[in-house]
Parts: C-alpha cells; structure tokens; sequence
C-alpha cells in the first residue's frame, strides 16, 4: 500500500477547488492523481476534509459472539474448528468458514495445535 500525501497538499488541492478551480486542474497544479483530487473534493463537498484511515480495521462478526465461543471451548477443550463452527451455525445462526474461524481464534491467542507425547525416534515421552 502507497503512503498517504500530507494533509497540508489536500488541504491546499481544497483550497484550490473552493476559489473555482476544478479537481483535474488542482491535481495538475500539485501534483497529485485526478482521482485523488476528485476524490477528496467530492468528500469535502459532504463534509469530510480529513483523511480516513487506511488499512483493514473491520470487526469481525464472531466479535459479537465471543463470550459464546470461548464457552464452547471451556465446555470441551477437545473441541474441534468443525463442531465449533456447526454450533455457530445451529444455535447462533452464523454461517462462518473453519479457516476464518481459525484466523479469529489465533488472533485472540487460542491455539489448538497437537503436540506428540512421544516423538517416533525416541524411547523416553517427550513434554
């Protein structure tokens, strides 16, 4: 992802489009892409002058049933992705794949990950 331009070039690509100059000639002026300059005319014209946050910062919809989850996993701790993502589904009506079930658990630091209790070249158990 490129980074952000500087809040003082938009604000002055604003500035420029509210003395009566268009956003492709601003864009021109400053150097900025006309998209960019449509785009930020555009959404001062509503209001927003300040940039948005890039990145990914979404929640996700197992947020809501957190509490849920981890009662799931404290009721058995032998649970499986699949029962857990059945149960989501039959008692909580949310439909959710195993990986992004999977990939929210390891955000929150649940592992599930298996280890032997003996390695196969070694006669003494292994903790």
């Amino acid at each position: 992802m490129a980074r952000a331009l500087s809040e003082d070039l938009r604000s002055r690509v604003l500035k420029a489009s509210d003395e009566g100059m268009s956003a492709r000639q601003a864009a021109a002026r400053f150097g900025v892409g006309v998209s960019s300059a449509i785009r930020w005319v555009a959404r001062a014209k509503i209001g927003e002058r300040t940039p948005r946050p890039q990145g990914w910062r979404r929640g996700s919809r197992l947020d809501a049933h957190e509490a849920f989850i981890v009662g799931l996993i404290d009721e058995r701790k032998d649970i499986t992705l699949d029962e857990m993502v059945e149960r989501l589904a039959v008692e909580r009506s949310v439909g959710i794949g195993r990986s992004a079930l999977s990939a929210w658990l390891g955000k929150r630091g649940w592992t599930f990950k298996k280890s032997p209790r003996m390695h196969w070249s070694r006669p003494v158990r292994t903790f």
